[in-house]
């Protein structure tokens, strides 16, 4: 699977996105490669590779961070700084190594493996190197994880105070893929470990390997499916510094008062693309002050204020008409349903479905009595 990712990614135009991707990949087979050298036993025939994938391992996190800063960050380029940092994780762990790479010979490492013919004291030394490696890869590649989620949810954030609908912008599957890559990857660790050690669990060799190929697979499908994000349907860089206050109450509660009437009157909300541009030309305030009066004086955000009108409309139409609730869901301005159902519930506390059942209880006990 990953060897056809990576032809599919090849073909590809040559983008900052492709390419992250593409080194992705590659450390993911050398990964997959390095695991199978272990447990398919080939090491027995080149035990002086024992342990080779440690190093390269440890760029798993910086490449998974690369890639998605390259999706979802409007920065040109990567700083010196990050691609250092990225490295660190191999070096540290290459300097952990020193014993066992120059203190055990192929032989012994090769005798290692049988607890027959290993050494004690070479085996503590391997057993130290094993630990070391499973800890820093654990403690390096969670930083990394984090500062990955920590993006996607930035990036969500500041799509939500542009676009009404940010279903194809958003990436909210990276942020499963990142759960599910942090669990493949710390099973693994844990499980070379407890290998190391002789012992063995029922997912050993089994379990663990579907899982890591049903995420492979999982993540390829997306990440290649995943289209080329707009300029604009990024978030705003890093570099570029928070907004201030500029705006005075009394001029917040009048551009608050616009974007009501515009809301009301002309229905703009029923747009199903409608972005914080558009609802800017339409009552002809900038878009930083549109942004400041939802935020400062609303305590909301475009994304939340829009879709309010439209699940008020929803309950109109849910309650006077008897047409589907997919349907509704359009007809309101939302993209899918799964979007539409979330926004009500969280507006509603309850689903489209039950809201209508509810109403029309209600109408019917008011009917009786």
């Amino acid at each position: 699977m990953t060897v056809f990712a990576l032809f599919d990614v090849a073909s590809r135009p040559r983008q900052r996105q492709s390419v992250y991707l593409g080194g992705l990949l590659v450390l993911l087979l050398i990964h997959i490669l390095g695991e199978l050298f272990i447990y398919s036993g080939a090491y027995q025939y080149a035990p002086a590779l024992a342990g080779a994938q440690f190093p390269i391992r440890m760029l798993l996190g910086p490449a998974l961070y690369f890639y998605a800063l390259a999706t979802m960050s409007p920065e040109k380029t990567l700083p010196k700084k990050a691609y250092i940092l990225a490295l660190l994780g191999p070096l540290i762990v290459i300097l952990g190594m020193l014993p066992f790479i120059f203190g055990i010979t192929p032989e012994e490492k090769l005798a290692l493996a049988d607890p027959a013919t290993r050494d004690a004291e070479l085996f503590q030394i391997a057993l130290l190197t094993c630990l070391f490696a499973m800890l820093s890869f654990i403690f390096f590649t969670g930083i990394y994880l984090a500062a990955t989620f920590k993006l996607q949810s930035r990036h969500r954030l500041q799509l939500m105070e542009r676009f009404s609908a940010i279903e194809k912008r958003s990436m909210d599957w990276f942020k499963v893929i990142l759960v599910l890559w942090g669990c493949v990857w710390f099973l693994f660790t844990l499980d070379y470990g407890i290998n190391f050690l002789g012992w063995s669990w029922f997912g050993a060799g089994i379990v663990l390997p579907v899982f890591e190929a049903l995420v492979l697979m999982i993540f390829a499908h997306f990440a290649l499916k995943q289209p080329v994000l707009e300029e604009a349907d990024k978030g705003e860089p890093q570099t570029r510094q928070p907004r201030t206050t500029t705006l005075e109450l009394s001029q917040m509660e009048q551009i608050a008062d616009k974007l009501k009437t515009v809301m009301a009157k002309d229905a703009l909300f029923l747009e199903d693309e409608l972005s914080l541009k558009r609802l800017s030309d339409a009552v002809s305030v900038s878009e930083n002050h549109i942004s400041e009066t939802l935020s400062q004086f609303l305590d909301t955000n475009f994304f939340q204020f829009v879709n309010g009108y439209r699940v008020e409309q929803a309950k109109s139409l849910l309650v006077s008409t008897d047409k589907t609730v997919s349907s509704i869901a359009f007809e309101v301005g939302f993209n899918t349903k799964s979007t539409f159902n979330a926004a009500f519930k969280k507006s509603a506390g309850v689903t489209p479905t039950a809201y209508r059942k509810q109403e029309k209880l209600l109408v019917i006990e008011k009917t009786a009595n």
